[in-house]
This record gives structure tokens, C-alpha cells and sequence, in this order.
């Protein structure tokens, strides 16, 4: 048995225990549902995580991440798989078991880039950027599952955006990146974009367009990972900002717009070319969840990883710039 099976079964055994366990990321995967305490920022240590997206239901969050598996020292993006990670405190995680891989997606060729989950009448749908097999460029498929931590399976069959339905420009990476959010009427709407800022309406089986793709045009530097959120009166539209990115939002009162450019929002996130946020409400406090290259050696900026701060507002509505700290947040209570 070799070191990395070793540590593997120590893990294993910690984690019935009820102990957690950190490990560097060139032990690669740890066994299924393991228990893992965040001591700071980065908070997941054993493996590379990407492009968070937060989902906060019955009392827990959930961060669902791309996996970073690059072999050192490679530079380049190798993304295979999804993980997912739950709290009830935002310091104490579980992983569990891999919920959805690129693979799942039959039409697809392969590349988990970032995603977002959402629910909707006791389902929940994942929003997935890939690399389509038959038509050049990303796409973006819908995965559903019964529950938050999956299995989860292709809810189409085929990919609900493709390249060739957005041509403002001509690169083959500008349907990557989905947001979704149901406003207070129950309308879904989609985000998603690369250089140009596309939206639509969804269908309320969270499956099919509820209309034309429309575009948001005045958003300076808009380069991708568009993330919005509502607090009170105001719909947020926070995105990654020029490249290398920061992030930068806009506040406006309908998800149709118009939006206004309020700021940069959180700086370049150390040793990582991209910047890609969540911001959810947990327990009274609001939280910015984002990646750095904190852990990373080798690989450039190829090598990320999920940490979380706390988000604070303005007595306006408009948000303070992030903090972004080595310590971490504390236990939520």
C-alpha cells in the first residue's frame, strides 16, 4: 500500500470519528463524505476548488466547485468533475461524493468549467458550462437531482445554449458562466457570458427559454462569472472585471435592467488570474465566497481555491469592497 492509500484509509477512519482531516493537494481524492475544518483561507486545503457557487437550504450551504486537476507543472486548465460541500457553520465542511462530471453530459466532450445550482419545487437544477462534442464552442447543459448533493443527471438530453445561438462575437467561450436567479413573481432568469453579458428568461420547468436571449450592455469591463442576488429592494449584479479579473457590481431595481455600474467590489485575488464570486445571506451575515492561488506552487494561475469573507452594506444599499483576509470567517451561529 503507498503513502496516498495510507493517508487515504486515515482520512477515512478521522472522518467516522467525526474528526477532520487537511492533506495538501497532491494526495488528490479523499474518500466520500469526509470531514474537512477550515483553518483560514483557503478553506479546502486537500483538493483544488473553482468558480464557487453557494446554495443556501434548510439550514445548511452548500458550495458546489470545479475541480482544478491539472498535474504540476502543467499550466492550463484540466477540469473533469464538480465537487460539492456542505456546513451548517461556514468552518466545518463535508465532501461528498462527486454529484456530476462533464462526462454526464453524453453530448458533450468534456470540460467542467463554472456552474451554478438553483432550486425550484423540490428540484434542483445545475447550470453547467462544457465544451460541446458536435458544435465548436462551450455550451450550457442543465443537470437535476432530488436533492442538493445528487447524483444528479442531464435534465434535457442535449445542451439548453449553444455557441451558434449567441453571435455578438466571435469567440467559441462566450456561453460560459450561468447565474440564475426566480424573482419574486417566480420568473427564472439566466445570466451567462464572456466579453458580452447575455440574459434570458426561463420556462418554470427551469428546462427550456422563456423568450429571446437579450444582452446587458453598459457594464464597464464586463469580462464573465456574472453572479446576482437580491437584498431588500435591489437586484445585485456583481462580475469579474477586466483581466486579470477583479470584481466589480451594479445594483438596479428589475432583473431587466437598467443597471447601474456601482464599483469595483473585491481586487485581484492573489496568484489567480480569474475571479469568480457568490454572495450569499447565512444566519444574519452575509458572506463572499471567491477563489485565490493561495495553495498553489506550480501551474501559474492554473491552481485555485474556494475561500469566504464576509460581505458588508451600506446603509444605501450599496456594498463595501471586500476584505479579503487569511483568517476566514467564524463558526456562523
Amino acid at each position: 500500500m503507498n503513502l496516498h492509500s495510507k493517508l487515504g484509509k486515515i482520512a477515512g477512519g478521522l472522518a467516522m470519528a467525526g474528526l477532520s482531516f487537511a492533506a495538501t493537494p497532491a494526495m488528490g481524492n479523499m474518500p466520500a463524505d469526509t470531514v474537512v475544518k477550515a483553518t483560514g483561507n483557503p478553506i479546502f486545503t486537500h483538493k483544488y476548488t473553482a468558480d464557487p457557487a453557494a446554495l443556501v437550504h434548510k439550514g445548511k450551504v452548500y458550495i458546489y466547485a470545479g475541480h482544478d486537476e491539472a498535474p504540476a507543472p502543467r499550466e492550463g486548465y484540466v477540469m473533469n468533475e464538480w465537487l460539492v460541500f456542505s456546513s451548517e457553520d461556514m468552518v466545518t465542511w463535508t465532501e461528498h461524493p462527486v454529484p456530476l462530471a462533464a462526462k454526464d453530459f453524453k453530448w458533450a466532450s468534456g470540460d467542467a468549467w463554472a456552474s451554478h445550482v438553483i432550486e425550484r419545487n423540490g428540484k434542483f437544477y445545475w447550470y453547467s458550462t462544457v465544451t460541446h462534442a458536435t458544435k465548436p464552442g462551450k455550451a450550457i447543459g442543465v443537470a437535476v437531482a432530488d436533492n442538493p448533493i445528487g447524483p444528479f443527471k442531464d435534465a434535457i438530453g442535449s445542451a439548453l445554449i449553444t455557441n451558434d445561438m449567441t453571435t455578438d462575437t466571435n469567440i467559441s467561450w462566450d456561453d460560459i458562466d450561468p447565474a440564475v436567479i426566480i424573482d419574486d413573481k417566480g420568473q427564472a432568469y439566466m445570466f451567462w457570458g464572456n466579453t458580452i453579458l447575455y440574459y434570458a428568461k426561463l420556462k418554470e420547468n427551469m428546462i427550456e427559454l422563456d423568450g429571446p436571449i437579450k444582452k446587458v450592455s453598459n457594464l464597464p469591463h464586463f469580462t464573465e462569472a456574472p453572479w446576482v442576488h437580491k437584498r431588500k429592494d435591489w437586484y445585485y449584479l456583481s462580475y469579474a472585471y477586466q483581466f486579470p479579473e477583479k470584481t466589480a457590481y451594479a445594483m438596479s431595481k428589475s432583473l431587466d435592467g437598467p443597471w447601474e455600474y456601482k464599483g469595483i467590489l473585491n481586487e485581484l485575488a492573489g496568484n489567480s488570474n480569474t475571479n469568480h464570486q457568490s454572495i450569499i445571506e447565512f444566519k444574519g451575515k452575509s458572506y463572499f465566497i471567491y477563489h485565490n492561488g493561495g495553495i498553489q506552487t506550480q501551474g501559474g494561475s492554473f491552481r485555485r481555491s474556494v475561500c469566504i469573507d464576509y460581505l458588508e452594506y451600506n446603509k444605501d444599499g450599496s456594498i463595501k469592497r471586500v476584505q479579503m483576509t487569511s483568517e476566514g470567517v467564524k463558526p456562523a451561529k
